[in-house]
Order: structure tokens, then sequence, then C-alpha cells
């Protein structure tokens, strides 16, 4: 059995939660650092990730996520989603960790294609302008899987 060499990854971004998206943003750098191809899909709520009113705006998700380690109640609680996110990003300011605006550049700048899902920006009966000018254009799925179409290819949903 010969093992090939991952040449490209291509992530699926179906969540605008700051944990997803971070995830996302990191996983592709880092691919992009190695030497490795990478894309970015943004469908259903991933697409807040790349409308220029929203991208800045995202939250930590703190109801239905065990991570957080507190009570589904307590996550739901007015403010508690205002506070954790405001904590994250000044943990990841720590870091030095850019602000969404900012690392899209970043990714787009180093090779990263960013594509939207059409179904997804048609559904949200959004328009091209008020999507990020970085954005590679707007992608059918099938077009998207014509990404993968090669050795070496890895998909990963996020």
């Amino acid at each position: 059995m010969t093992k090939s060499k991952v040449k490209k990854m291509l992530f699926v971004l179906s969540k605008a939660t700051i944990e997803n998206v971070y995830a996302a943003f990191i996983m592709a750098n880092g691919a992009r650092m190695e030497g490795i191809e990478a894309e970015i899909f943004f469908t259903f709520f991933g697409l807040e990730a790349v409308q220029k009113k929203k991208l800045n705006k995202l939250h930590v998700a703190t109801v239905g996520n065990p991570a957080m380690h507190i009570p589904t109640m307590v996550g739901g609680l007015p403010g508690m989603e205002a506070i954790a996110s405001k904590m994250m990003k000044k943990e990841m300011d720590k870091l030095d960790i850019p602000p969404v605006d900012e690392f899209l550049e970043i990714l787009s700048d180093s090779g990263v294609k960013l594509w939207a899902c059409k179904l997804a920006v048609d559904m949200f009966h959004l328009e091209e302008k008020e999507l990020i000018d970085d954005l590679d254009g707007i992608l059918t799925i099938g077009d998207f899987y014509n990404q993968a179409d090669q050795d070496g290819c890895q998909l990963l949903y996020i």
C-alpha cells in the first residue's frame, strides 16, 4: 500500500461560532505554513464568518456546548454568551491571534481559497456585495467537490 502525502485540505465551515471559525482558520493557516493547499467552504451559518456586517461580532456557543462546563440553563441566561465571548477574545489577544477580518485577509494573502456556498447564499437572500472582498467566489457543492478531485486531498467538516 502506497501512502500519499496530504497535498490539499478542504474545510467545510457550517457554524460561525468563535471556536469553529478559529478552528478552521488556524488549521487552514497551518496547512499553508506546511506548503499544503487549503480552501474553506462557508455554508449555512458559517457564512456569517464572511459577511461584512457580522464577521467581527461572532460569539462563543454557551448553550449545548459541553466544553463550556456550565449547565445549559446557565449558558442560556442573558449576557452569558457575551461574557464568554469577551473572555475568549481576551485570551486570543494574549496569544496575538488576529480578529476575524484580519485573519481572513492573512488567509487570502497566503493563498487559502475562500468560497461561499451558493445554496446557503440563496437561502439567506445574500448578495455578493454583503460578503468580504477576499472571497474567491460562490460555488455549488458540486463545484466544491470538484476542488477535491485529486490525490492527496482531504476534506474536513467543522
